[in-house]
Order: C-alpha cells, then sequence, then structure tokens
C-alpha cells in the first residue's frame, strides 16, 4: 500500500518537475496517518500534516465549506453574431435560479455571490478556455457588451496560450452562471486542545511494535489529549477514536496552534 501511494504522489510531483522536499502530504481517512511516516521517506516529502480529526475531515469540509450551485446553458454564437440584450436577459434569469436554489437549501450564509463565465474558442478551434466575466446583476442587469466579452476572451486566452490570433472571430460556446452562499467563517482554533492539558496525562504506556526488520518499544498516547506545542519523539502511536498516527523510529511529532499534528523527520 505504501508503495502505491508512493507511486501516486511521484506521478504529480517528480514527474512534472516539482520537488518533494517541498511539500507537504496531508493524510485523512481512518488510515491515512498510518502511512504518513512511509510517505516521508520514501518519497521525499517535507513533512505531513494530519489533521486534528482526520477520519471525519471530509465530513467537516462540507458542514463548513460554502454552499454553491451551476448553471450552464448552450450559446453557440460568435461574438460578432451575438445578440447583447439576449444574452443579458439570459444570465440574469439564470442567476435568479442559481440563487433561489442556494436560497432554498436552508442554510446559514452571510451572502450569495454570482460569477459568470464563458467557454469559448476561436471559430474553427474544437477546445475552449473558461473566460471569467467582470459583471454581477445590478439594477435588473449585468452591463455585458461585446467588448466586455471579447475583452475577457483575449485575457483568458492570452494567459492560457501566451498569444492571440487576431482575424479569427471569437466563438460562445456556453453561458456558466454560479451562485456561491458564502458560509460564516469556522475558525479551526475551536477544534485545538484544552488549556491544561499536559504529555504525561496523554500517555497510554507502551508496547512492541515492528518497524523496519525489527521490535521497537514504543509509547502509546491519546492523541486529542496532547497540549499544543507537545513534541513527541518516535516511534510512537497516537491513538484517537477516528484514526491512527504512526510515528516511525526516525520521525518526529508536534502538534500546532491548531491541533493538527506534523510529522516529520527529527
Amino acid at each position: 500500500a505504501d508503495g502505491r501511494m508512493a507511486g501516486a504522489i511521484r506521478l504529480v510531483s517528480i514527474e512534472r518537475g516539482h520537488d518533494p522536499a517541498k511539500f507537504v502530504a496531508v493524510p485523512f481517512g481512518g488510515g491515512g496517518a498510518l502511512h504518513a511516516g512511509a510517505l516521508i521517506k520514501d518519497v521525499g516529502l517535507q513533512a505531513a500534516l494530519v489533521p486534528r480529526y482526520p477520519g471525519v475531515t471530509s465530513a467537516l469540509g462540507c458542514v463548513i465549506a460554502d454552499i454553491r450551485h451551476d448553471q450552464v446553458q448552450t450559446v453557440n454564437l460568435t461574438v460578432d453574431a451575438l445578440d447583447v440584450e439576449a444574452l443579458d436577459r439570459r444570465m440574469v434569469s439564470e442567476a435568479e435560479a442559481a440563487r433561489q436554489v442556494v436560497e432554498e437549501a436552508g442554510l446559514q450564509i452571510d451572502r450569495i455571490d454570482l460569477v459568470f463565465e464563458l467557454d469559448m474558442h476561436y471559430l474553427g478551434q474544437t477546445h475552449t478556455v473558461s473566460v471569467p466575466l467582470p459583471v454581477t446583476v445590478e439594477g435588473g442587469t449585468t452591463g455585458i457588451s461585446r467588448e466586455i466579452v471579447q475583452a475577457a476572451f483575449d485575457r483568458a486566452y492570452q494567459a492560457s496560450f501566451s498569444r492571440l490570433l487576431p482575424g479569427l472571430q471569437a466563438k460562445i460556446v456556453n453561458l456558466r452562471t454560479s451562485a456561491i452562499g458564502r458560509r460564516p467563517h469556522f475558525s479551526l482554533k475551536a477544534l485545538a486542545p484544552e488549556e491544561g492539558a499536559t504529555v504525561g496525562q496523554a500517555r497510554r504506556g507502551s508496547r512492541p511494535v515492528w518497524f523496519d526488520g525489527g521490535w521497537h518499544d514504543t509509547a502509546i498516547y491519546a492523541r486529542l489529549e496532547l497540549p499544543v506545542g507537545a513534541v513527541i519523539e518516535g516511534p510512537a502511536i497516537l491513538e484517537q477514536p477516528d484514526a491512527t498516527t504512526l510515528v516511525d523510529p526516525d520521525l518526529k511529532a508536534r502538534v500546532d496552534d491548531f491541533g493538527n499534528v506534523i510529522v516529520e523527520r527529527r
């Protein structure tokens, strides 16, 4: 398992010209933190950041993340042939429909942001570029114009391909409308260990564990009871209800201000 994970990380790092030593892994899920040390050593990662509750990290993200609804409408017109007033009406209508979906979710949100993008390409091409439009709905209109669309396309195409193709018409393939409900800010410090915690209180004895071809007397800790700033030298096992963090003999773990565990080389 460690080898397969290491291979997958190499595909998106070394084989793309990135130095793994400049990156930190974020293992999550019930078993992710068991492999953190092996990945640090096998791939050459700088460290691994184990979230406070690895087993429910994805669920926590769903709870605190912004809510978003996307809608797509086909346009299939060149900029020169574009009916700007019709596009404006469609954008306003799509924005209202997307906003309504977000509001009907019944979640607490601070505000709703509207985002408009066009899928565009030069006439005759098959690939498209995503073109953000610098407009929103105010007073029942977006204020969209051919000039705005063309300028936005030129910026997006230039950014993607470092050049433009003068003389070719730009074509709008799709209109994409997004309503994003911004959730209230959630401070991850709310998950931090309680004041007064000590390393000694978190200790749960020790037991022999097999590392790198031999048995090692390994300290066991209740991970959630470790205080901020605690440093645990490996070998060690940090236990909690939703996950287990393995600290290899040549590694160490420390607890940051948010209760995350940073596994790194000694």
